[in-house]
């Protein structure tokens, strides 16, 4: 009961509170954004995209944490969890420096995220394991194409996305080292095509 209560407040937190970071900002204090209104729109679009994942990020943790029986494990997901959070602050303080707002389908972005957990929780730990290694490595190319597309000139946006780059690659390489199992390559690429329809969407919603 603790462990659901847990979860619930998770969601709660995660969908309609303010988060806050433990680590310093790599975008600074500054609150400078694109000169051109054209890449200031694109900018926020990124930014809302990589939010999304960062809620996403939170359901899954706070899933796989809920699934675990192995105390080490649970332990590693939720120090994970509190990682995300960071980028989950620094994103969304990033849109509100360019004046736009996080996704409309948040709720729906976290619901999903967080069955997909669960899931992966009741398959054991190696394949709950594998699940973070290849959503890491996704989401890992994912923040490589967005350093490619962020205007010049949002050096904040793209300290923030960098550093998020850095700490996806080290969960991936935590849940290698914790027993990960490889996940079939049809399982990657339904991964993949998800995170596709999710990252087109909240480009606009």
């Amino acid at each position: 009961m603790d462990a659901l209560i847990g979860a619930l407040d998770s969601a709660l937190r995660t969908l309609f509170a303010t988060p806050r970071a433990s680590r310093p900002n790599p975008g600074g204090n500054a609150t400078d954004v694109p000169r051109a209104a054209a890449d200031r729109r694109e900018a926020a679009a990124l930014m809302r995209v990589n939010h999304v994942g960062e809620v996403c990020a939170q359901a899954l943790y706070t899933a796989q944490a809920l699934g675990t029986r192995d105390p080490k494990l649970r332990r590693q997901f939720e120090a994970a969890a509190r990682e995300e959070t960071d980028h989950l602050a620094w994103t969304h303080q990033r849109l509100q420096d360019m004046g736009s707002r996080p996704s409309l389908l948040n709720p729906l972005w976290y619901a999903g995220a967080f069955g997909l957990g669960l899931v992966a929780g009741r398959l054991g730990d190696p394949v709950s394991l594998g699940f973070v290694v290849e959503t890491e490595r996704q989401v890992e190319a994912h923040l490589d194409s967005h350093l490619e597309r962020l205007p010049a000139d949002d050096h904040a946006s793209r300290a923030i996305v960098t550093q998020m780059k850095a700490d996806e690659a080290a969960h991936a390489n935590e849940a290698l080292a914790a027993g990960a199992a490889p996940l079939p390559e049809p399982v990657k690429g339904l991964m993949r095509a998800a995170a596709k329809v999710m990252t087109t969407t909240a480009h606009y919603i």
